[in-house]
């Protein structure tokens, strides 16, 4: 078929891609004088490898682990026991693939198998959803002494919805933080849920019994897993590399509270949050966002029909970003918690 092609004007390589055969191959049957069949249909799928089980050593390795002294032992301890006698049936990962071709590779053992520490996500759609919170250090001007900041996120708006100064860290001050950040929020009788990290501040039984109080439903981060509270410690970072934060330590923890309220209000008033399409946290929170981006969309408008050879492609996207994803919460399930009517 190649010399076919080639008399009719075809290229050889041209003619090869076709029939997906290599040119070196026919050059190699054009040398030879002959036309041979392709060895590697004949040969290879077929073969057999040497060291292939069969169907009755696949049975004898089936029927030694089902027997009840190995029922709750794992490949990795029979075949020790097995060498002690004597024997040998095939190595771990032998055995580990036999059952679990005939479906037998299940756990092993009275005690319970490993569970993947899957994290619940959610699409946060509203303000007052999900909120998120932590503590940071702030310095004092005693060497090894800090004020310690208490500050929740709604991680919707990024608006900081609580925070409080205190000159410790224990699960009662936090208690009072979120009480005074719900109370002001108004969220009585809605779902809230409230993540953090694993600190025994989040997980006092002061905090954990007001929240049942309050209907809230605490979601914590895995455990040894760094970044599963990052909106809290994005705004931390915001706070402490701001223009405004303070060069010297605070002198006293009302100087710290004084300075954090000024923050925050920059924070939640002034600042544009990248992650919002630049608005203020406040606006967003207050459902502002979407008449201030649809004006902005306006103005890019009116600006390339001004001038449509300055804009090679479509005006920026103004949109308001609708649910915020987040991966990472991991939903606190001892007790059922039911939201307070009254709160």
């Amino acid at each position: 078929m190649a010399d076919e092609a080639v008399e009719s004007g075809a290229s050889l390589i041209k003619a090869c891609d076709i029939i997906q055969v290599s040119t070196r191959t026919i050059q190699r049957y054009r040398k030879e004088g002959e036309i041979k069949a392709d060895g590697r249909i004949a040969a290879g799928a077929t073969k057999v490898p040497a060291n292939k089980f069969s169907e009755e050593e696949k049975q004898t390795i089936l029927n030694v682990v089902n027997q009840p002294e190995f029922a709750n032992l794992s490949p990795n301890q029979i075949v020790p026991i097995l060498a002690d006698r004597g024997e040998y049936i095939g190595s771990e990962s032998t055995i580990y693939r036999v059952l679990r071709e005939n479906k037998q590779l299940a756990h092993r053992g009275k005690a319970k198998a490993a569970t993947n520490n899957k994290t619940e996500p959610i699409e946060v759609s509203r303000p007052n959803e999900v909120w998120s919170w932590d503590i940071t250090y702030l310095p004092s001007l005693i060497k090894g002494i800090h004020f310690y900041l208490y500050m929740i996120i709604d991680i919707y708006s990024r608006k900081v919805v609580g925070w409080e100064v205190y000159e410790a860290e224990s699960a009662d001050y936090a208690a009072k933080t979120i009480s005074l950040a719900y109370s002001n929020e108004k969220v009585f009788g809605k779902s809230l849920i409230l993540h953090s990290d694993n600190g025994s501040p989040m997980k006092g039984a002061t905090m954990l019994g007001t929240l049942q109080n309050l209907g809230v439903v605490p979601s914590f981060s895995r455990p040894s897993v760094s970044n599963d509270n990052p909106f809290s410690e994005a705004a931390f970072k915001t706070l402490k590399y701001c223009p405004i934060f303070p060069d010297k330590p605070f002198e006293s923890v009302d100087l710290a509270r004084e300075w954090t309220s000024e923050f925050v209000n920059w924070y939640n008033e002034i600042h544009k949050h990248s992650a919002i399409k630049f608005v203020s946290p406040g606006q967003r929170h207050r459902c502002e966002d979407i008449e201030i981006l649809a004006n902005r969309a306006k103005v890019y408008e009116e600006a390339k029909s001004k001038n449509p050879h300055r804009w090679s492609k479509n005006c920026r996207n103004w949109l308001q970003i609708g649910v915020v994803p987040f991966k990472s919460l991991r939903i606190y399930k001892k007790k059922e918690i039911k939201p307070s009517k009254t709160g």
